[in-house]
């Protein structure tokens, strides 16, 4: 990666969707969307990662891919900052990644403020995740990974059996979805998307702390499916319980049972 030529101006920032506000936090810099907290960015050490839930879908993702013959090539819908691309590429020299974002202003000043993988590693595609996902060829991507908020929740239209069916047909043999779900403390919402998932993969992995898991606060659960088994290994129980926010993995039967009988969540009919 090359060193940086400019410092980016702490400030706020008009964008298409609303603002963006940029602030120094630590050796980095905090990206807040129309006031919530989106990105960090350490312009020097892409390998770290500030927010929880980023650090478990990579931990995720290393477990299944450290070993594999070839970089992935991962699809990440909701792009902000590209913080898990730029770990990506870190991690995985030579991966080729296309990331998604609605907002072509934010995009724009993702590429001025850090020093971003240029094309091919790293291409920005501007558009909508289902738009884009239901444009690429059936399995050319061995990652996906939706991270798209608006108003601090997945679009709905992102979050149905209907738009799942067309992640699953993107992902090659051995391919990972990844999802950031955030909800409440009812989780209603996770329950409803892991139910979703299930009903289109036939391996399923649910990840937070113990206190998201118990509803006893609001946050982040991660999702994560595949069509070829996925374990809660010894090794990514460890690693994701040493992490300093502590995280909980429940596959199998347990991640299913988490769902709680939720519905499956479909697209509008239209009559």
């Amino acid at each position: 990666m090359a060193p940086r030529n400019t410092e980016p101006a702490p400030g706020v920032y008009p964008i298409d969707t609303g603002t963006a506000e940029l602030s120094a936090s630590g050796s980095g810099w905090l990206v807040c969307i129309n006031g919530a907290e989106s990105s960090h960015i350490d312009p020097d050490h892409p390998e770290r990662l500030d927010f929880e839930y980023m650090r478990q879908m990579a931990l995720i993702v290393e477990e299944r891919f450290s070993s594999a013959p070839r970089p992935p090539r991962a699809l990440h819908l909701g792009a902000a900052t590209c913080a898990l691309p730029r770990y990506l590429d870190h991690r995985f020299p030579g991966a080729r990644q296309v990331a998604v974002e609605i907002d072509a202003a934010l995009a724009a000043y993702a590429r001025e403020w850090f020093d971003l993988p240029r094309a091919p590693a790293l291409r920005i595609r501007v558009g909508d995740a289902r738009a884009v996902v239901e444009q690429l060829t059936p399995r050319t991507r061995d990652i996906v990974i939706r991270d798209a908020f608006a108003d601090e929740r997945a679009p709905a239209h992102l979050t149905t059996r209907e738009f799942t069916e067309s992640v699953a047909a993107l992902l090659d043999d051995g391919g990972l979805y990844l999802v950031n779900c955030a909800d409440d403390r009812r989780l209603t919402l996770a329950r409803a998307e892991v139910a979703t998932i299930a009903d289109v993969f036939p391996h399923v992995a649910v990840v937070a702390d113990a206190a998201m898991l118990k509803g006893r606060r609001t946050g982040n659960v991660v999702i994560a499916a595949a069509r070829e088994p996925m374990e809660a290994t010894a090794a990514l129980t460890r690693a994701l319980l040493s992490d300093p926010l502590p995280a909980q993995i429940l596959d199998g039967e347990r991640a299913r049972a988490f769902a709680g009988g939720a519905p499956v969540l479909r697209d509008p009919q239209i009559v």
